[in-house]
């Protein structure tokens, strides 16, 4: 009875293979990345693409390494190189032309910003901000990743990550004001 406990004992201490881990962090990251894969592109067939081309990659570093120390941080930071990527190779959309196509950004509850102001004109502002804010911001309130992982996803100190959101949030407020100024 006691090897069986101790050979227990020894399982529960391996570390998990790289499957184990890629699945579970297919599993857990799969759809926060859509979102702010889609919300960047604003293409269904390219966010796909770009998802999967994150995993395939993580996968690729996974084989090469066999650990990555902050996995959600990780993809993240492959998916925004990616989407990078992707604006180089093609001409910016104006927001203009996506409202006059039907485009709608799906909203969810996320954050108390969103409660109280209209959330589909401030995500819309998202992207007139500047984008060292724009990025930040999104990344915290559309795809509520915690400031620590932004910090690591942008390489930059949690103490500048911090700084960011709060005077990105702040010219979000004062296009908000700008733009419900224009409405009266």
């Amino acid at each position: 009875m006691g090897k069986i406990i101790t050979n227990m004992l020894e399982l529960r201490d391996m570390p998990r293979t790289i499957q184990e881990i890629f699945i579970q962090a297919y599993g857990d990251h799969e759809k926060s990345l859509l979102k702010r894969s889609f919300f960047k592109v604003s293409d269904q067939a390219l966010a796909d693409d770009l998802v999967q081309t994150t995993f395939l990659k993580t996968w690729q570093y996974l084989v090469k390494t066999g650990k990555i120390d902050q996995m959600r941080a990780f993809l993240f930071h492959v998916l925004n190189n990616l989407i990078i990527d992707e604006y180089r190779k093609n001409k910016p959309t104006s927001l203009e032309l996506l409202s006059e196509g039907g485009f709608q950004i799906a909203i969810d509850d996320s954050e108390i910003l969103f409660n109280m102001i209209d959330g589909k004109t401030a995500i819309m502002l998202i992207a007139l901000l500047p984008k060292k804010y724009r990025t930040v911001v999104s990344m915290r309130y559309i795809d509520d990743i915690p400031l620590k992982e932004i910090a690591i996803a942008t390489r930059q100190s949690k103490n500048t990550v911090t700084m960011q959101v709060h005077r990105g949030v702040g010219k979000l407020a004062i296009l908000f004001r700008l733009e419900d100024g224009q409405k009266k």
